[in-house]
């Protein structure tokens, strides 16, 4: 009921030529496309997959240069998301035969061999324009969202075409959600890594933290 208000408004919004509420914090616009896994073509339902974090990622089209190096680095390091209770989605505006015929072809050839996750078609484009990543080209810009177990959208960041994402910084964030999410008195921050101190957002007990910052870092010069 409350992702159906959201994307009502949102899109009363749009109508009126005004900005879209944001999507951080909000439920995650559900959809269902065709899509292929393990070279085969199914039905995904985003709202299926509530219970999992979702890294959810949008890139511009098949059979390109950079969108390569980022879908076979996902899947590479699939195993990693998946260990953190994580499914990843890919989705471009192309169709699942598109998908299926890239994923068919070898990586030497510029192809993406064998992915561990699911790659999603947008051809109608719905899904990049509720999460306003479809740029004026109408391909998807390079677009990441993190998706919370209870499908809230937690994390969102869009690149533009000319440059790719760094999975190791979506794991990081990733794994940021779901420390502050199981530790909800404490906040991460900037540049937080599993392991690292974190401070309580409080005007006298962050001082803590703050405290153990400048005796690092007068230790360091």
């Amino acid at each position: 009921m409350r992702g159906a208000l959201f994307l009502l408004i949102a899109g009363a919004l749009a109508a009126l030529g005004q900005a879209a509420l944001p999507l951080v914090g909000n439920p995650a616009p559900d959809f269902k496309a065709a899509a292929v896994v393990n070279q085969k073509i199914v039905d995904l339902t985003l709202s299926k997959l509530r219970g999992k974090y979702v890294v959810l990622f949008f890139y511009p089209l098949d059979f390109t240069f950079v969108c390569p190096t980022e879908i076979t680095a996902f899947s590479d390091r699939y195993e990693e998301f998946k260990a953190l209770d994580t499914e990843v989605l890919g989705v471009s505006v192309d169709s699942q035969y598109a998908h299926l015929a890239w994923i068919q072809m070898p990586r030497k050839e510029g192809g993406l061999g064998d992915l561990a996750y699911p790659l999603v078609s947008d051809l109608k484009r719905e899904i990049s324009t509720a999460y306003g990543v479809l740029s004026a080209e109408g391909v998807a810009l390079r677009g990441t969202f993190i998706i919370d177990k209870e499908g809230v959208v937690q994390y969102s960041t869009v690149n533009n075409l000319s440059f790719g994402r760094s999975v190791d910084e979506t794991k990081r964030i990733l794994q940021a959600i779901q420390y502050v999410q199981s530790n909800p008195d404490e906040v991460c921050p900037a540049g937080w890594k599993p392991g690292d101190k974190t401070m309580h957002p409080d005007p006298e007990k962050s001082k803590e933290y703050f405290m153990s910052a400048g005796k690092k870092g007068a230790a360091e010069l």
